[in-house]
């Protein structure tokens, strides 16, 4: 039986659209063809398992561009890419009326506060764990670990609800249920498949 509900934020709260930060890099004269090539020169994952915070993760940004940029101009860029999914919010307040309802998403502290003052993200449902206060990101078993203690979830009483695939096998190798999100419709189909009341 599924007591507890894991979602994961990004792609499933809410779409990002990285196309306006890439732009503003850009017209600040660095190069900036596409995302992945961006967030590997500025250390992506150091900042999302909290091994380097905000300001540090802006100057990073700030050291690609040839042309001077303020690092408030850099936040609000990093910060405004996101559009939420209201369907997504909406079952997850619904679900946390029966079951526990958590978070658990490879964040940094830059977005987690947007997140928490513009969505109040953060009082959805019973508790939260951004990977950057975990120290580590999925799908390393460390953030499932952490989960687990921090929210006493007991894995085969847990579902897992992610967009991506290899998230949702590590938390499988430890025993949880998982869902490949793709979209509202698709996922409470599974999580109705699971005996979960949506």
């Amino acid at each position: 039986m599924i007591r507890n509900v894991v979602f994961d934020i990004g792609w499933v709260f809410v779409h990002l659209d990285h196309q306006p930060f890439l732009d503003f890099l850009s017209a600040h004269g660095a190069q900036a063809p596409d995302l992945n090539s961006v967030l590997v020169r500025i250390a992506l994952e150091d900042h999302e398992c909290g091994r380097m915070d905000g300001q540090g993760l802006l100057e990073r940004c700030a050291a690609l561009a040839p042309r001077p940029m303020s690092l408030e101009a850099a936040h609000a860029s990093w910060v405004g890419m996101f559009e939420l999914q209201p369907r997504m919010v909406d079952l997850a307040r619904r679900l946390s009326e029966r079951y526990r309802v958590h978070l658990l998403s490879n964040i940094g502290d830059l977005h987690w506060a947007h997140l928490r003052r513009e969505y109040q993200i953060d009082r959805i449902g019973h508790g939260a764990l951004p990977s950057f206060e975990a120290g580590c990101m999925k799908p390393h078993e460390g953030i499932y670990a952490e989960a687990e203690r921090r929210f006493s979830l007991s894995p085969a009483e847990t579902v897992f609800i992610d967009d991506r695939a290899e998230n949702i096998e590590a938390a499988r190798r430890r025993g949880w249920h998982g869902i490949v999100h793709a979209g509202y419709e698709s996922t409470v189909e599974s999580l109705r498949g699971l005996g979960v009341a949506c």
